[in-house]
C-alpha cells in the first residue's frame, strides 16, 4: 500500500469535525499496518497533529488507535510503547477540563495505556482478546498464583473499560435522540470497540474465577467476588442501555447478560455459563464506507473481460483464425511478407484495443464505486433529514403547546400584576427601613473603627511614654555609674594624697631629727656646715611643692562633688515631670475610652427607643450567649481596675475591658430589642425595661471609674442584677424542644436514619416490581414511557441512598470531633436543636420517597397524573436539601466527608431533573397518541366542542385560582403545626430547626 495513501487516510480519519470516524479510513489505516508490518507511518503522521490543543481531534485519535491495537499488525503494540509516557502526560492535561471532551479524552487515554501495559505483560493475549479455552489455560501456565494475578489484572482492565463506558453515557442527554446526531455518534462510535473488549474480559473473568474457586478457599476469594459483582452490575446496565440506542442497532448486536450473576461457590454452575457473543452484521459498515474489491474478484473480472474480447475477435476474423492466428495457409493470394505485415498491424490494433479496454474498465469501476458511495451518502443524508424533519415537527408541536400555555400564564400574570403593586409598595417601605438600619449600622461600624484607631494611638503614646521612661532610667543609671566612678577616683586620690602627706610628715620628722643631729654635730663638723645648709634648703623647697599639690587635689575634689549634686538634682526633677506626664496621659486615655463607651451605649439605647430601626427578629439563645459574655467582661474589668489601682502604669488591660464592655452592652441591648419582636407582649415589655435599666446602670458604673478612689467606690452589683433579669426572661423565651427525653435524642437519630434508608430500599424494590409488571403487560409507547419514568425514579432513589450514606459519615465525623470525652448520646443531647433538625429532615426524606413511589405506581397503571409525580420529585429534592443543610451545619469546611455530601446532593438534583424531564417527555408522548380525530365531525359539532372547551377553560381557571389559595392556606397551616411539633419559635416565620441552627452558627 502506498504510504501517501495511508497518510491521507489517517488525516481524514483524525480530524477536528465532530462526526464519527469513517469506517473506510479506519480500515485503510489497519491494512496499512499489515502492509508495513508496524505503525511507523501512523505515529509519524500523528506526531504532527495538535492533539493537546483540540479535544475532538484527540478523541478521534484514541478511537483510531484503539482499532489499530485490536485489529492492526501485532507490531503496532511494540512501535507504540515508546509513546506511552506521552499518552500519560496528555491524559493528565485533559483531566483538568471538566466539560466537553476533556474528561472523555483523559479517561480514554488511561484505557489505552492500561491496554498496552496488559498486552505487554501478557503477550499470549492478542489485541482483539480472542482466545480459546485451551489458550486461556496456557496463559496461566497451570499455576494458581498466575491465575490469581491474571484475574486481578483483568479486573483492572475491565474497570477502565467500564469507566469510559459510563463517562460517555453521562456526557450525553439521554432524554433526547442523541444517537442520530453527528455529535452523539462521534462520542458513541468508540464504544463499539469497548463492547467487544468487555464481552471477552467478562467471559474470561468468569472462567478464571471458577478455576480459582476449585483451587482456593472461598474466603480467600471474597474480594474477587465482591469486585466481580460490582462490575457485573455496571456491565449489565450499560449493555442494556446500549442495546436500546438506535445507533448501535444497525452496527452491532449487543448480548444481554444473565439476570443473576454466576454462583462461583457451586462448581456445576460453570456448565450454565454462556459466553456473551457480540455480532457485527455484514452490512454494519458505516454509510459512508466504500466497497473494497478483493484480488480474486479482480482476477475473475479480468477473465470475463478477456472472454468477451475473444468472442468479439472471432466475430471479426473468424473462429479458425482466432484458434490459430498464425496459420495462413488457407488464405490464397497473400505472400509471406504481406502476412507478416498484416500480423504486425493486427497485433498493434489488438494492443491499442486492449489498452482502451483496460482504461474503460478502470474508469467504469471507478465510476461505479463513486456512484455507490454517493448513493450510500445520499441515503444516509436522506434518513438523517427525515429524522430531523420528524424531530422538527415534534418540536413545533411542543412549542405550539408551550405557546398556548404561555398565553394562559400571561393572562394569569396580568391578573396577578395588580396584586403585586401593593406588595411592591410594602417592599419599598421595607427597603427604606432597611436602608435606615443599614445607615445606622454603618455609623456604628465607623464609630467602632474610630475607637479602635484611638485605642491604637493611645497604646502607641503609652509605648512612647514607657520608652522615654526607660531612656531616663538608663540615663539615671549611667549618671549614677559615672558619679560612682568619680567618687571612687576622688576617694582614691584623697587616699593617695593622705599617704603622700603622711610620708612627707614622716620625712619631715626624720628631717627634723636629722637637723637636730646635724645642729648637734655643727659644732663638731663646722667644716661641713655649708653642705648641710644646702640640703636643708632643698628639703624645705620639696616640702612646699608637696603642700601646693595637696591644695590643688582638694580643689578638684570640691568641683567634682558640686557636679554630682547638680546631676542628682536634675535627675530628680526629670523623674517628677515624667511621672506627672504619664499620669495625665493615663487619665486622658481613660476619659476618652469612657466617653466613647458611653456614646456606644447611648446609641444602643436610642435604637431600643425606636423599634422602627430594628426590622430583623432575633433569637433568645443568641441573647443568652451575649449576656454570658458580658458577665465575663465585667469580671475582667474589675480585675483590670484592681491592677490599675495597684500599679497606675499598667492601664492597657483596663482600657481594653472598658471598650469590650461598651460593645457587648450595645450588643445585649440591640439583641434584647430584636428578641422582643418575637416575644409575647408581657415578656417583651419586661425585657425592654430590663435592657434600658442595664444600659443606665452601665453608664453610672463608667462614671465611677473616672473618679480617683479605691475599688470599694465602684460596684457592679446593679449591673449584675439587671443581667440576671435579662437572663431569666431570655430563658423563658427559649423554644420548646421535641417531647422526648434529651438522652433519647441520639437513639432517635439513628432510628430515623435507619427508617429512611429502609424506606428508600423499599421504594427501590417497588419500582423494580412495577417495571417488571409493565414489561409484562404493556407494549409500544406506554412501555417506553413507563421504562423511562421508572428508570429515572430508580436512579433518584439510588442517588438519595448515596446521599444518606454520605450524611451518616459526616454526622459520625461531627460527633467524633465535637464530643470530646463525652458519649455520642451526650453530644446529641447537648446539641438538641441540631439533633431535632436531623430527625425532621430524615422523616421528610422517607415520607417523600413513599409518596413518590405511590404516585409513580398510579402513573404506570394509567390512573395517576404526571404532574403529581413531578411535584413529588420536587418535594423529595427539597427534603434531601433539608437533610444536607442539617448535616453540614456543624461540619468543617475542609472535611472530605462534607465534599462527598455536597457531591451526593448534586447527584440528587441531577436525578430529580431527570425524573421531571422523563415525566414531561412521557406526558407529551402519551398526549400525542390521544389526539382527537376531527375528520368525521361537522361544523356544528366542532362549534359545540369549541364552546364546551371554552367553558371548561373558564372552569379550570377558576379551580386553579381556588387551588392556589388553598395551597397557600395549607402551607401556612403546615408550618404552624410543624412549629408546634418540632419546637420552632412562635410568632416567627416558619423555618426548620436545622436551618435556624445554620443561622445561629453563622452569627
Amino acid at each position: 500500500m502506498d504510504v501517501s495513501k495511508m497518510t491521507v487516510s489517517i488525516n481524514k480519519a483524525i480530524n477536528t469535525q465532530e462526526v464519527a470516524v469513517k469506517e473506510k479510513h479506519a480500515r485503510t489505516c489497519i491494512l496499512g499496518t499489515h502492509h508495513e508490518k508496524g505503525a511507523q507511518t501512523f505515529w509519524s503522521v500523528v506526531n504532527r497533529l495538535p492533539l493537546s490543543s483540540n479535544a475532538v481531534l484527540c478523541w478521534k485519535f484514541c478511537h483510531v488507535f484503539h482499532k489499530l491495537l485490536r485489529d492492526g499488525h501485532p507490531n503496532v503494540l511494540k512501535d507504540s510503547l515508546r509513546y506511552k509516557n506521552e499518552l500519560s502526560d496528555m491524559s493528565r492535561m485533559w483531566g483538568h477540563l471538566s466539560e466537553g471532551y476533556g474528561q472523555l479524552c483523559s479517561i480514554y487515554l488511561k484505557l489505552l495505556r492500561t491496554k498496552m501495559e496488559y498486552h505487554t505483560k501478557n503477550p499470549r493475549f492478542p489485541g482483539n482478546l480472542q482466545m480459546s479455552d485451551r489458550q486461556l489455560d496456557e496463559a496461566g501456565e497451570s499455576d494458581v498464583n498466575n491465575f490469581f494475578q491474571l484475574t486481578v489484572e483483568m479486573f483492572d482492565y475491565l474497570e477502565c473499560e467500564l469507566n469510559l463506558f459510563q463517562t460517555v453515557f453521562n456526557s450525553l442527554d439521554m432524554s433526547r435522540s442523541v444517537s442520530v446526531t453527528t455529535a452523539g455518534q462521534c462520542r458513541l462510535a468508540p464504544l463499539i470497540q469497548v463492547i467487544l473488549d468487555c464481552s471477552h474480559l467478562y467471559d474470561y473473568t468468569v472462567k478464571l474465577l471458577f478455576k480459582l474457586h476449585s483451587c482456593l478457599p472461598a474466603d480467600t476469594l471474597q474480594g474477587h467476588r465482591d469486585r466481580f459483582m460490582e462490575q457485573f452490575t455496571k456491565l449489565k446496565d450499560l449493555f442494556y442501555r446500549s442495546s436500546n440506542l438506535q445507533y448501535f442497532k444497525r452496527l452491532i448486536q449487543i448480548p444481554q447478560l444473565p439476570e443473576n450473576p454466576p454462583n462461583f461457590l457451586r462448581a456445576s454452575a460453570l456448565s450454565e455459563h454462556i459466553s456473551p457473543v457480540v455480532v457485527i452484521p455484514a452490512e454494519a459498515s458505516s454509510p459512508d464506507s466504500e466497497p473494497v474489491l478483493e484480488k480474486d474478484d479482480l482476477m475473475d473480472m479480468d477473465a470475463s473481460q478477456q472472454n468477451l474480447f475473444d468472442n468479439k475477435f472471432d466475430d471479426i476474423f473468424g473462429s479458425s483464425f482466432s484458434h490459430d492466428p498464425f496459420n495462413f495457409n488457407s488464405q490464397n493470394g497473400v505472400n509471406k511478407d504481406e502476412k507478416d505485415h498484416l500480423i504486425d498491424q493486427l497485433y498493434q490494433e489488438i494492443s491499442g484495443l486492449k489498452a482502451q479496454l483496460e482504461n474503460m474498465k478502470t474508469e467504469s469501476q471507478r465510476a461505479i464505486l463513486q456512484l455507490k458511495g454517493r448513493i450510500s451518502e445520499l441515503e444516509a443524508e436522506l434518513a438523517e433529514q427525515q429524522h430531523l424533519r420528524q424531530q422538527a415537527v415534534d418540536d413545533s408541536e411542543f412549542l405550539r403547546a408551550e405557546l398556548d400555555e404561555l398565553k394562559k400564564k400571561r393572562e394569569d400574570t396580568e391578573k396577578a400584576q395588580r396584586s403585586l403593586t401593593e406588595i411592591e409598595r410594602k417592599a419599598q417601605a421595607n427597603e427604606q427601613r432597611y436602608s435606615k438600619l443599614k445607615e445606622k449600622y454603618s455609623e456604628l461600624v465607623q464609630n467602632h473603627a474610630d475607637l479602635l484607631r484611638k485605642n491604637a494611638e493611645v497604646t502607641k503614646q503609652v509605648s512612647m511614654a514607657r520608652q522615654v521612661q526607660v531612656d531616663l532610667e538608663r540615663e539615671k543609671k549611667e549618671l549614677e555609674d559615672s558619679f560612682q566612678r568619680i567618687s571612687e577616683q576622688a576617694q582614691w586620690k584623697t587616699q593617695e594624697q593622705t599617704e603622700v602627706l603622711e610620708n612627707l610628715k614622716q620625712e619631715l620628722a626624720t628631717s627634723k631629727q636629722e637637723l637636730q643631729i646635724v645642729q648637734g654635730s655643727l659644732e663638731t663638723a663646722a667644716q661641713s656646715e655649708e653642705k648641710w645648709v644646702t640640703q636643708i634648703a632643698e628639703l624645705e623647697k620639696e616640702r612646699d611643692s608637696l603642700v601646693n599639690a595637696m591644695a590643688r587635689r582638694e580643689e578638684e575634689f570640691s568641683t567634682l562633688q558640686g557636679q554630682l549634686e547638680y546631676t542628682q538634682l536634675k535627675l530628680s526633677s526629670t523623674q517628677e515631670s515624667m511621672c506627672q506626664l504619664a499620669k495625665d496621659q493615663r487619665k486622658m486615655l481613660l476619659a476618652e475610652s469612657k466617653k466613647a463607651a458611653e456614646q456606644v451605649i447611648q446609641e444602643a439605647l436610642r435604637q431600643l427607643e425606636e423599634p422602627s430601626l430594628i426590622s430583623c427578629p432575633g433569637s433568645a439563645d443568641h441573647l443568652l450567649s451575649t449576656v454570658k459574655s458580658v458577665s465575663s467582661c465585667i469580671e475582667q474589668l474589675e480585675k483590670g481596675w484592681s491592677q490599675y489601682l495597684a500599679c497606675p502604669e499598667d492601664i492597657s488591660g483596663l482600657l481594653h475591658s472598658v471598650t469590650l464592655l461598651a460593645h457587648l452592652t450595645s450588643d445585649t441591648i440591640v439583641h434584647g430589642g430584636t428578641t422582643c419582636l418575637r416575644a409575647p407582649p408581657e415578656p417583651a415589655d419586661a425585657l425592654t425595661e430590663a435592657c434600658k435599666q442595664y444600659g443606665k446602670e452601665t453608664l453610672n458604673y463608667l462614671t465611677f471609674l473616672e473618679e480617683e478612689g479605691t475599688l470599694e467606690n465602684v460596684s457592679s452589683t446593679a449591673m449584675r442584677n439587671c443581667l440576671s433579669k435579662i437572663k431569666a426572661i431570655g430563658e423563658e423565651l427559649l423554644p420548646r424542644g421535641l417531647d422526648i427525653k434529651q438522652e433519647e435524642l441520639g437513639d432517635l437519630v439513628d432510628k430515623e436514619m435507619a427508617a429512611t434508608s429502609a424506606a428508600i430500599e423499599t421504594a427501590t424494590a417497588r419500582i423494580e416490581e412495577m417495571l417488571s409488571k409493565s414489561r409484562a403487560g404493556d407494549t409500544g409507547v406506554k412501555l417506553e414511557v413507563n421504562e423511562r419514568i421508572l428508570g429515572s425514579c430508580t436512579s433518584l432513589m439510588q442517588a438519595i441512598q448515596v446521599l444518606i450514606v454520605a450524611s451518616k459519615d459526616l454526622q459520625r465525623e461531627i460527633v467524633e470531633s465535637g464530643r470530646g470525652t463525652a458519649s455520642p448520646k451526650e453530644f446529641y443531647a447537648k446539641n438538641s436543636r441540631w439533633t431535632e433538625g436531623l430527625i425532621s429532615a430524615s422523616k421528610a426524606v422517607g415520607w417523600g420517597a413513599t409518596v413518590m413511589v405511590d404516585a409513580a405506581d398510579l402513573v404506570v397503571q394509567g390512573r395517576g397524573k404526571f404532574e403529581e409525580l413531578m411535584v413529588c420529585s420536587h418535594e423529595i429534592a427539597a427534603s434531601t436539601a433539608q437533610l444536607v443543610a442539617a448535616s453540614k451545619v456543624k461540619a468543617d469546611k475542609d472535611s472530605p466527608n462534607l465534599a462527598q455530601l455536597q457531591q451526593a446532593s448534586r447527584g440528587v438534583n441531577q436525578a430529580t431533573a431527570a425524573v421531571v424531564a422523563s415525566t414531561i417527555s412521557g406526558k407529551s408522548q402519551i398526549e400525542e397518541t390521544d389526539n382527537m380525530d376531527f375528520s368525521s365531525m361537522t361544523l356544528t359539532q366542532i362549534k359545540r366542542q369549541e364552546m364546551d372547551s371554552q367553558v371548561r377553560v373558564l372552569e379550570l381557571e377558576n379551580e386553579l385560582q381556588k387551588e392556589r389559595q388553598k395551597l397557600g392556606e395549607l402551607r401556612k397551616k403546615h408550618y404552624e403545626l410543624a412549629g408546634v411539633a418540632e419546637g420552632w419559635e412562635e410568632g416567627t416565620e416558619a423555618s426548620p430547626p436545622a436551618l435556624q441552627e445554620v443561622v445561629t452558627e453563622k452569627e
